[in-house]
């Protein structure tokens, strides 16, 4: 095997295997998919039927959406076993490359039935696309660990420009021009995507062809990119010094499993169901509790009661460990519960409260800034594409015109949308374009965080999350404090732009400080025999998080028309600040868990 890796390594672009771009590349065409979807959900479903979208009231799109992002992430999890046991990893991202090709397919058709199919096949698309892609690029760099950080760096650029993309392009086409052609492009690239990948494939050699018992360690830490972590670490999980770290699950755990995972599914599916179309399939009372809260009760309970028996069952060495990992997933729930309050509340905010009208002067600005924010970063992609046709075109000519094409056809939509916005004389922003500012921003500062963490100044964990928690708050305090004019109630308003943009600068600071830490820290606390567990339950409490984040969402609206929304946007500020206080004031307690893991 070590000579198939060194193979791979012969064809360079940039210091890297060739095969690394391939993957870029795939990425950067699903994240548009994805992200440019995301972009129009929440807005075409709340869009007045005036306006072609359904007219739902936020409460049911934030439902909707929550339901959707938690279904996600718990997908991966389906995939991942699908590529471990049956498929293989290339096997697995092609079939859910093609699932979400034809997702976003059938919701350009905008159609009740067709919109659901779609969600559905992207949900399940997205789950056995999303952990594989890094499965491959880990068995890539097994030989070669001392460049694994800077190829997942690489990667990563490759995940925020696709989303940059989507968003800006998927995010102006739906709302300028029609919600079907938004949601088609996003299709389109997807396509281009899952085309070049199978018929570059090769490059790969034997990697990912067929299941394999890979290292126990290592397949987790591939797939550290589910929770879309700008830097990525290669680090070997602690085997614990009291050797009790391999538990099988006797049957009665199995059956407990099945139940809590039961209630969890049938829950978060029956919640909008119930709330959109009165459809409750937990439409009873058992105990004094109605069906919905009974059901959900049974699944944590469920859940915290395996874990705590599980707990008890290890040495103090690893009981202690585990404890620290499951203190950082609590906090990242509430992380992600805010931080995806982009596509939702923050979303709404800016279509329906916030000054977009710009004339004069700041039009003209707002057009330059636009038009460099888009031609620099895909000038930059295609310099790659570039040194990529270099290496690949005589063994992977047709993979390189399908991507070429790709380009081609992403040139003219990104010029013809600038040449439409220079010939207008005012400017009217998107709502969808200040998702772009996330991605922007991450390419610009990931470069300055990734110094800041391998310097002697370094923070611990307990740090670097209370620091995320607390920009976390400071980000939502910007919108709070612009809001605060809003009456109670109102639907529409003017606030000025500069608090969302400051949002997103400070929500990204908080990214890049917690999304490198928590699924690293699992690897290395975790024994390597039940890293796989863990990775679960912290893919289930990025789950609840996104599924909270829905909820709040809901809650965003009740609180708007008795309070205000700047009441709830203060609320956000709050919560995450005293989280970040709590994890800043747990640090002895940590560090001593975590005996002597950095």
């Amino acid at each position: 095997m070590s000579g198939q890796h060194s193979e791979l390594f012969k064809s360079k672009v940039l210091g890297h295997p060739s095969g690394l771009f391939v993957l870029f590349f795939t990425e950067m065409w699903e994240r548009f998919s994805y992200y440019g979807m995301r972009a129009l959900l929440v807005m075409f479903l709340t869009a007045s039927l005036t306006e072609s979208g359904w007219g739902w009231p936020r409460e049911h799109a934030f439902a909707l959406f929550g339901t959707y992002t938690a279904l996600v992430y718990i997908s991966t999890m389906l995939g991942g076993y699908f590529a471990d046991k049956i498929w293989g990893y290339r096997k697995a991202v092609v079939v859910g490359a093609v699932l979400m090709t034809l997702g976003h397919g059938a919701m350009a058709l905008e159609t009740t039935w067709s919109i659901y199919v779609g969600l559905t096949l992207l949900v399940f698309g997205s789950g056995f696309f999303k952990p594989n892609m890094t499965s491959i690029i880990s068995h890539m760099y097994k030989d070669h660990q001392e460049k694994k950080d800077g190829a997942y760096t690489i990667f990563y650029m490759g995940v925020n420009a696709g989303a940059f993309l989507g968003i800006l392009l998927c995010g102006y086409l739906g709302e300028k021009v029609g919600w079907s052609i938004g949601f088609g492009l996003a299709g389109v690239f997807m396509l281009f995507g899952m085309i070049q990948f199978v018929l570059s494939q090769n490059i790969f050699g034997d990697i990912g062809l067929k299941p394999s018992k890979v290292n126990a360690i290592e397949a987790p830490d591939s797939r550290a990119e589910i929770v879309d972590a700008p830097l990525k670490n290669a680090i070997t999980a602690e085997d614990g010094s009291d050797g009790k770290d391999t538990l099988p699950f006797p049957l009665w755990q199995k059956i407990l499993i099945a139940i809590m995972t039961t209630a969890g599914l049938v829950w978060i599916l029956n919640d909008p169901a119930a709330m959109i179309y009165d459809f409750n399939v937990l439409n009873f009372e058992f105990l004094g509790m109605s069906g919905p809260n009974f059901t959900i009760l049974l699944a944590l309970v469920s859940f915290l009661f395996l874990l705590i028996y599980r707990l008890t069952q290890y040495g103090q060495v690893t009981r202690h460990k585990m404890l620290a990992v499951w203190f950082f997933a609590f906090l990242t729930i509430f992380f992600w519960a805010i931080f995806e309050q982009a596509p939702g509340s923050l979303t709404v905010f800016a279509r329906d409260y916030t000054n977009r009208d710009l004339a004069g002067g700041a039009a003209l600005t707002f057009k330059i800034i636009n038009t460099l924010m888009t031609l620099i970063p895909l000038g930059i992609i295609t310099w790659v594409l570039g040194l990529l046709f270099r290496q690949t075109f005589k063994k992977y000519a047709m993979a390189n015109v399908v991507l070429g094409f790709s380009f081609v056809i992403i040139w003219a939509v990104a010029i013809w949308m600038l040449v439409v916005e220079f010939q207008q004389s005012t400017a009217e922003v998107p709502a969808s374009w200040f998702g772009v500012l996330n991605s922007l921003f991450i390419i610009a500062m990931a470069p300055l965080f990734s110094r800041w963490w391998e310097s002697k100044y370094n923070p611990s964990a307990n740090m670097k999350f209370g620091i995320g928690l607390s920009l976390l708050g400071i980000g939502m305090a910007c919108v709070a404090y612009g809001a605060g004019g809003i009456a109670p109630g109102a639907q529409t308003a003017a606030v000025s732009m500069v608090w969302l943009i400051l949002v997103y600068f400070f929500h990204t600071m908080g990214e890049l400080c917690i999304s490198p830490v928590g699924l690293s820290y699992v690897s290395k606390l975790v024994p390597g025999k039940m890293i796989a567990f863990m990775f679960g339950i912290w893919y289930i409490a990025v789950a609840i998080g996104m599924k909270s984040a829905g909820k709040f969402s809901e809650y965003s609206e009740s609180v708007a028309n008795e309070e205000g929304i700047s009441y709830f946007f203060w609320i956000l500020t709050i919560v995450p600040i005293a989280l970040g206080l709590l994890s800043i004031a747990m640090t002895p307690v940590i560090k001593k868990l975590m005996h002597g893991v950095k």
